[in-house]
């Protein structure tokens, strides 16, 4: 294959069919090529994809060369382990992993079941509703104040900057934020910063026993973190936790819907419900693409690729690789064939997805418990989508459900 081909978007800019329809003929027949931006490549088999995320030494997460930049938004760098490479990702994901315990977060069950029960109980006797605006956008933000020990009366606030985050986190063609879209959250990142730095001061002061606290107290051989360590990660967190499980929940259900024999089978056995958020994270992962940039020539798909270019690997291509999964466009509940793509790999592999999935096991069985029936609403209107570029995942849901 010739360097000089380039990869044609689908014209539908915000029809996930048609994007899975460009990226399985270009997994078939152009697996590694350039895109139409120059110093963009496009990335789609698993075995590329997989393996770029692996070697961290040659494909780097450190975007900060060909990201714009703004004196106001600098600190979201300083905590984002997402863009970070090693040695400096070890650090910080070290310290930042003392606090963000498997353990932390399996003891926020109950608190979790009952926040997404008190959305629920909003919308109980309602035969149609935006499954979206009612459960699955809200509950994230709070679980994640919750988790940081935000007051109950600023979690809009969290609400607010998670959407600027969105925004400003680039989409539409290209994987990457562009100037306009830094300009736009300067004002919403001054805000944030201000916000969780008197937080921090606060917990310094005197500790709990949330995250910050934790944060501000975590000790390695290396040192401890620095406040805008702190408030990056935060933004981190707020930025990929609020979109990864925003969209593994309205997902799940999607893919359920779309699949009436699983839902039934869920229904019958609730064990099965771990495997159904899995499986909607492998056909939908949150985040269709992630990137990385090559620090020296190297050889990707037999495709050689010289150094400072930008990869785009299409995860929602490489978890449907028939090369890796058998009959991979199927919602299947029983699949056991190794890790997909949707939550990372390797030393990036997403801190959330242990909460992502505790969320998705949670409101499953909710909505399954209160509601005999649950189908997506059969109007054209009924679901709106992000950019499918970007984000993988519902905007809006309308769902129409009878009480059990």
């Amino acid at each position: 294959m010739t360097t000089d081909q380039q990869s044609p978007m689908p014209a539908a800019q915000d029809d996930f069919p048609s994007l899975l329809a460009w990226l399985t003929k270009s997994r078939q027949e152009s697996p590694v090529v350039p895109d139409a931006f120059p110093g963009l490549w496009n990335v789609f088999r698993y075995a590329d994809v997989s393996r770029v995320l692996s070697d961290t030494a040659t494909y780097s997460s450190d975007m900060s060369a060909v990201i714009p930049s703004h004196p106001d938004t600098g600190w979201i760098a300083k905590g984002n382990v997402v863009g970070m490479d090693p040695p400096m990702h070890g650090r910080l994901r070290s310290l930042v992993s003392r606090a963000f315990t498997p353990r932390l977060v399996a003891g926020l069950e109950p608190r979790i079941t009952e926040l997404a029960s008190a959305l629920l109980d909003e919308v109980c006797d309602r035969s149609r509703f935006d499954l979206v605006e009612a459960v699955t956008h809200p509950l994230p933000v709070f679980v994640i104040a919750e988790l940081l020990g935000i007051p109950l009366a600023d979690r809009p606030l969290f609400e607010k900057w998670g959407l600027a985050f969105i925004s400003a986190n680039g989409g539409g063609e290209s994987a990457l934020p562009s100037e306009e879209n830094i300009a736009s959250f300067v004002r919403t990142a001054t805000e944030m910063r201000a916000y969780m730095l008197e937080q921090i001061a606060m917990r310094r002061a005197v500790p709990g026993d949330d995250l910050i606290s934790q944060l501000v107290t975590a000790r390695t051989e290396d040192g401890q973190l620095e406040d805008d360590e702190i408030v990056g990660f935060v933004g981190t967190l707020l930025l990929a936790g609020h979109i990864t499980t925003t969209a593994v929940l309205g997902s799940t259900v999607l893919c359920l819907d779309e699949n009436p024999g699983a839902l039934a089978e869920v229904r019958r056995d609730r064990s099965l419900v771990p495997a159904a958020v899995e499986e909607a994270v492998r056909l939908r992962p949150a985040f269709s693409r992630l990137v990385r940039m090559t620090t020296r020539e190297s050889e990707v798909g037999g495709v050689t690729i010289p150094a400072g270019q930008v990869l785009t690997l299409w995860t929602v291509a490489a978890n449907r690789d028939p090369e890796r999964f058998d009959d991979p466009d199927a919602f299947d509940l029983h699949r056991d064939q190794g890790r997909h793509l949707g939550f990372g790999q390797g030393v990036h592999f997403c801190m959330g997805a242990p909460l992502a999935r505790l969320e998705g096991r949670i409101v499953l069985n909710l909505l399954l418990d209160r509601f005999s029936e649950l189908t997506v609403a059969k109007e054209d209107d009924a679901v709106a989508y992000h950019h499918p570029k970007n984000v993988v995942g519902p905007r809006r849901l309308l769902v129409d459900v009878t009480r059990a």
